[in-house]
């Protein structure tokens, strides 16, 4: 096949990085959170905004690249989560039919504790930015972050049900490179963990069982 266009809708800390170097070991062209090409730069998510309301597509400012790894922000007053937004999703597939979708996922507990432990993501951004899914106030705990999660999770089999385009796979999972290679029709010669967030000293034992990415 062609090479794919490829929009990844997991949140931070599902792997996002590591699908990032996977693709561009198999020779795509990739944006991971940042867009650092000429004077095309920019957070992803924010370029993607601008194309949605400014043209109506939300892939123009991305000419040439392939994939799409990391496509929310949170920082700087910046608060893009593209991959929550169902007029934008309908829009990249109404404007590029071909697109395909991965949805990253991992054991919610384990990604809510890796969020909390991430800069001050967990401790103050997703606690004091309005999220879709994560109003503000809200996200201050790992319990309330699962429940965020697990409802993301959901949102995007909903809109993509029964859709060939679409492959959800979990990080967790040692096949989870085989089926992105066969859904992308793309040979992966790299898969492991990057952006790697280990747990600290004395964390709980089910955490450290669950994985560090």
């Amino acid at each position: 096949m062609s090479r794919p266009r490829v929009i990844n809708l997991g949140f931070p800390k599902s792997g996002t990085t590591t699908l990032a170097r996977a693709l561009r070991e198999a020779g795509l062209s990739v944006a991971d959170f940042r867009l650092r090409q000429g004077a095309r730069r920019g957070f992803v998510g924010g370029l993607m905004y601008r194309g949605y309301f400014d043209h109506g597509d939300p892939l123009m400012h991305f000419e040439g690249v392939d994939a799409l790894t990391e496509i929310s922000v949170v920082r700087n007053k910046r608060n893009f989560w593209p991959q929550c937004d169902f007029g934008l999703l309908q829009a990249i597939r109404k404007k590029h039919p071909e697109a395909r979708f991965l949805l990253s996922m991992r054991d919610p507990a384990a990604q809510a504790d890796s969020m909390m432990r991430w800069s001050d993501m967990g401790t103050r951004r997703l606690r004091v930015a309005a999220i879709p899914g994560l109003p503000k106030e809200f996200g201050s705990s790992e319990a309330q972050l699962v429940r965020w999660i697990e409802g993301h999770f959901a949102f995007c089999h909903k809109i993509f049900d029964g859709s060939d385009r679409f492959l959800a796979y979990r990080i967790e999972d040692r096949t989870a490179p085989e089926q992105i290679s066969e859904f992308l029709g793309l040979e992966l010669p790299w898969w492991g963990v990057a952006n790697a967030n280990p747990p600290k000293p004395g964390a709980r034992d089910d955490v450290l069982k669950k994985g560090a990415a």
